[in-house]
């Protein structure tokens, strides 16, 4: 399975590719602000891509705005609790930025009950589970989980090198056992100097499903990343999953907007909502 490229243009992070048919501004270092419009630009003519994604910092916004950017989705406080990140997205062509007022619709009722959703902080993990952080003895599992959970994902999550070089980085993966059987995980992207991280990767063994697990995942990885210093953690879920929206909502995340036909999972190029909490 061929996945996207993640690599570094100027001094920032871009992944690309023909799997999303997207560039992806990930993090932007100030050192590329007067640049990287039209480094992305560039790149997606070349190749061809039908949307520019991109995160983008409140300093360098004007920019983007400029150059025909349009903002979906806002996170504030977000580096530091002291400046907000703007999720921007430039189209390139009428049917990448096209909904359908069907899936409009869907998807603003998703999010209209998900914001609304009950706490469910009363819920008790069932005895026969327990979560625990993942180890390198437990990469092999957990890449397994992936394969089997997903046909296809934006970043190679199926692969044992990748996740451990991320578990090594950057990232925790947190997963739920039935005895020694890994049955749900889900993962933390940290930006540690900006002390924010993405709850991503929740991924649950379909005998397994119904059952909360990713409740569960999440009040234990929000305990992990506050131990550790984060301030403020978001999500981009997909848009039409009640489930996976429930949660965050239940959870007390704040609703920050929607990525239009932004991410490809399951074969599809699905939109996204983004959703974000800051930690006490």
């Amino acid at each position: 399975m061929m996945f996207d490229k993640i690599e570094i243009i100027g001094k920032s992070l871009v992944q690309h590719g023909p799997n999303n048919d997207r560039v992806y501004l990930m993090k932007l270092d100030p050192d590329d602000a007067d640049r990287i419009v039209d480094e992305l630009y560039n790149l997606t003519i070349m190749k061809r891509y039908s949307k520019i994604f991109a995160k983008v910092p409140e300093w360098a916004l004007d920019g983007f705005l400029k150059n025909n950017y349009q903002e979906e989705a806002c996170i504030p406080r977000f580096c530091n609790r002291e400046y907000k990140v703007y999720f921007l997205s430039q189209f390139f062509n009428a049917k990448r930025s096209f909904i359908s007022k069907k899936d409009k619709k869907e998807i603003t009722d998703i999010i209209w009950t998900c914001s609304n959703a009950f706490d469910k902080s009363d819920l008790k993990l069932p005895r026969k589970y327990h979560v625990k952080t993942m180890e390198i003895d437990d990469i092999k599992p957990l890449a397994n989980l992936y394969k089997k959970t997903f046909k296809v994902y934006p970043f190679p999550i199926f692969k044992e090198k990748y996740l451990l070089q991320t578990m090594n980085d950057n990232v925790v993966y947190m997963g739920i056992f039935e005895d020694d059987l890994l049955v749900s995980a889900a993962s933390s992207e940290m930006d540690l100097d900006g002390e924010n991280a993405e709850m991503t990767d929740f991924a649950t063994d379909p005998k397994h499903r119904g059952q909360n697990l990713s409740y569960f995942l999440l009040q234990n990885m929000e305990a992990e990343m506050k131990r550790r210093g984060i301030k403020t953690i978001y999500t981009i879920a997909r848009a039409k999953s009640h489930g996976i929206n429930k949660t965050f909502g239940r959870s007390q995340y704040h609703f920050g907007g929607t990525l239009l036909n932004n991410t490809q999972i399951s074969e599809s190029i699905e939109s996204m909502n983004v959703w974000h909490k800051f930690l006490k």
